[in-house]
C-alpha cells in the first residue's frame, strides 16, 4: 500500500469514528423516550400533551397522502426502537401497517387512536367501510387522544403524570372550544346549503358533528388508493346537479383533475376548492397546527356553501 493511500484511509477512519462520535453524542443530548406517530396530525397533538418529556418522530411529511406514504429504512428502525408508536388505525395508514406489525413484533407499544372513537362509516351503492378520519370531529379527537394519553402514562418510562395530565386538559380545553366555533360558524350555513362533496369520504364525522349531507365523493372509498369509475362519476354529477351543490372540496395534497372534470361535467359552474383534511401543512401554509387546520377549513367551507 502507498503511503499515500495508507494516509487517505486513515483520514477516512478518523471522519467515520468522529461522525459516529458525533451521531451518537447527539442521540445521548436528547435523553428522551422516543414516541414515533404514524401521522402528523397526531404527532402535533403528542406535542401539545406531552410536551418535551419525549421526542416525537413524526413520521409523515407535512402535505402527504396518509393512505399512501412510504417511510426510509431508518425510519423503520427507529421505529423499532420507539418507547410507543401512535398510529391512527382504522386502516388509514396502509403504507405502514406492515412497520407497525414489526414494531409490535419486537415488544414496541402501539396505541391506535382510532380505537377509542365511535366510529362512522362511508357509503356507496356499491360499498361501505369505516372512516379512518375522525379528527374531523373535536369530540371524537378528544377521545381519541385521551386514549394517547393514557397510553403515554403507561408505556413512556420516566413521564411526569402531573405535568402530561396537565398538559393533556389544557389541550382539550383548547379542542372543546373548536369544537364552539365550528358549531356557531356552521349554524350560521342554511340548511338545505349544508352538502358537502369531496373527492373521498373525508368529511363523514364532521357531517354527523354539524348536521351536513355527505351528497358523495369523487373517488367513492375512504381511501385515496381506490378509482372511480365511469358510473360512479355521472351519478354523482347527477347528484350534485338535484342537489345545487356548488362547491367540490379537495385534499390541498391530492390532484383535483378528477374534481374539476367532474365540475365541468356537472355543467354548474362547480368550484373545486382545496382544503388541508389529511395533513397539515409546512410552514406558512395556514395550517401547521390541528387547530389551525380545523379553523383554516371551517372557514373555507362557510364560504364555499355560502
Amino acid at each position: 500500500m502507498t503511503r499515500s493511500r495508507a494516509s487517505l484511509l486513515a483520514a477516512a477512519t478518523v471522519i467515520a469514528a468522529a461522525v459516529s462520535l458525533l451521531t451518537g453524542c447527539q442521540a445521548a443530548e436528547s435523553g428522551r423516550p422516543v414516541v414515533a406517530v404514524t401521522t402528523n396530525i397526531l404527532a402535533d397533538a403528542v406535542r401539545q400533551i406531552a410536551g418535551d418529556q419525549v421526542e416525537v418522530l413524526d413520521l409523515m411529511p407535512a402535505g402527504a397522502d396518509p393512505h399512501s406514504f412510504q417511510i426510509s429504512a431508518q425510519e423503520a428502525a427507529r421505529m423499532r426502537d420507539a418507547e410507543l408508536i401512535v398510529s391512527n388505525g382504522l386502516g388509514l395508514e396502509e403504507g405502514l401497517a406492515p412497520h407497525i406489525e414489526a414494531a409490535a413484533g419486537d415488544g414496541v407499544a402501539v396505541v391506535a387512536a382510532g380505537d377509542a372513537v365511535q366510529t362512522v362509516e362511508w357509503a356507496t351503492e356499491d360499498a361501505t367501510g369505516v372512516d379512518p378520519h375522525f379528527w374531523t370531529d373535536p369530540v371524537q379527537m378528544t377521545a381519541a387522544l385521551r386514549s394517547v394519553s393514557a397510553a403515554i402514562a403507561e408505556h413512556v418510562p420516566g413521564i411526569d403524570l402531573g405535568a402530561l395530565h396537565s398538559a393533556t386538559d389544557r389541550y382539550l380545553g383548547e379542542i372543546a372550544a373548536l369544537d364552539a366555533d365550528l358549531e356557531a360558524r356552521f349554524s350560521a350555513i342554511p340548511g338545505e346549503r349544508r352538502a358537502l362533496v369531496t373527492n373521498h369520504h373525508v368529511f363523514g364525522y364532521l357531517a354527523k358533528r354539524y348536521g351536513f349531507t355527505v351528497v358523495g365523493a369523487v373517488i367513492p372509498s375512504g381511501t385515496t388508493l381506490a378509482a372511480p369509475s365511469a358510473s360512479d362519476l355521472d351519478s354523482l354529477a347527477d347528484a350534485i346537479r338535484s342537489t345545487g351543490v356548488t362547491t367540490i372540496f379537495v385534499d390541498s395534497s391530492q390532484p383535483s383533475r378528477l374534481a374539476e372534470v367532474l365540475a365541468s361535467e356537472a355543467g354548474l359552474g362547480v368550484a373545486v376548492t382545496p382544503l388541508h383534511t389529511e395533513s397539515l401543512s409546512g410552514p406558512g401554509g395556514g395550517a401547521e397546527t390541528y387547530l389551525e387546520m380545523m379553523r383554516s377549513n371551517a372557514q373555507t367551507i362557510e364560504a364555499g356553501l355560502a
